[in-house]
């Protein structure tokens, strides 16, 4: 079956560069966001605008959806003029959003129900990945509708793995980004030592981001910390989220996490003194 006509729910910081890739590939894209203004570039690149959630999805093969939080993912699929109401038989539904794993799985049980296949597809490599097509995609749900969307997918992103059924490519992103949480403190604390003791932090970059400490953190965020430059790749916000979910995830297997438990807090922290809006290698602020 040819699937080129796509509906888009969601185009910010990220959702933006994946649309744009699709569009370069000849994909049919109409999209919807709360706000038209956020959407206007692409629609000048040639993507169709839709009023409503109902309006966007109601041609399309398959439905991308990459928005803020649970409770906005719920709002999408959920409401009375959301996708899984709104949707018809046979759409494939491409949750992009972190998330929890409980929520993928209703999602997918939920679509099964109305002939609907749904795939979890969190993304990791922040703006820098989205811009050049570069993504980790880590995929939850049925393996053959993994593989029926496989080259859709490879228009945006590098690494691209099927993770097991639903929820499992949530349950990837939350390892994913325990990794990044505690590695944002390593950085941090790494370029404040190197400034205390008298190095040029730019020069200790040409050692240590190519050897055994190297990290995607520490090449790509720890020179925008260095030029002051706390623009969100990645916001804050949408960080601390994660956290909350996976540390919420680790204490249902009583697993504790003191590493990521450190990191939720230093983000709290973070948010309380407004910084809510900036990338996450904002933390670096925390050492100065």
């Amino acid at each position: 079956m040819e699937m080129k006509k796509i509906a888009f729910i969601g185009t910010g910081v990220m959702g933006a560069s994946v649309v744009a890739h699709l569009l370069n590939n000849n994909y049919e894209v109409t999209v919807y966001t709360r706000t038209k203004e956020k959407a206007e570039q692409l629609i000048e690149a040639g993507a169709g605008w839709a009023e409503t959630i109902g309006a966007a999805i109601k041609d399309a093969d398959i439905v991308f959806t990459m928005v803020g939080y649970p409770a906005d993912v719920v709002e999408v699929y959920f409401s009375e003029n959301g996708i899984l109401r709104s949707g018809k038989e046979g759409q494939i539904l491409i949750d992009m959003t972190t998330s929890s794993p409980a929520l993928a799985k209703r999602i997918a049980e939920e679509g099964a129900k109305r002939r609907m296949a749904a795939i979890d597809a969190p993304v990791s490599g922040g703006d820098v990945g989205a811009k050049n097509g570069t993504l980790s995609i880590m995929c939850g749900g049925d393996k053959e509708t993994f593989d029926a969307i496989f080259v859709i997918l490879s228009t945006f992103g590098e690494q691209i793995v099927y993770q097991g059924t639903a929820g499992a490519g949530q349950h990837a992103k939350m390892c994913n980004q325990i990794a990044i949480a505690t590695n944002m403190i390593g950085v941090c604390e790494a370029l404040a030592y190197a400034e205390k003791s008298g190095l040029d932090p730019d020069t200790v970059l040409k050692s240590i981001s190519t050897g055994a400490a190297g990290s995607w953190s520490l090449s790509n965020l720890a020179p925008r910390m260095l030029d002051g430059n706390f623009e969100p790749g990645f916001y804050v916000k949408h960080f601390l989220k994660d956290m909350n979910i996976a540390l919420a995830e680790a204490e249902g297997m009583q697993l504790p996490l003191p590493g990521l438990q450190l990191a939720r807090d230093m983000y709290v922290k973070l948010v309380e003194e407004g910084f809510a809006e900036q990338g996450t290698q904002v933390l670096y602020e925390s050492y100065k």
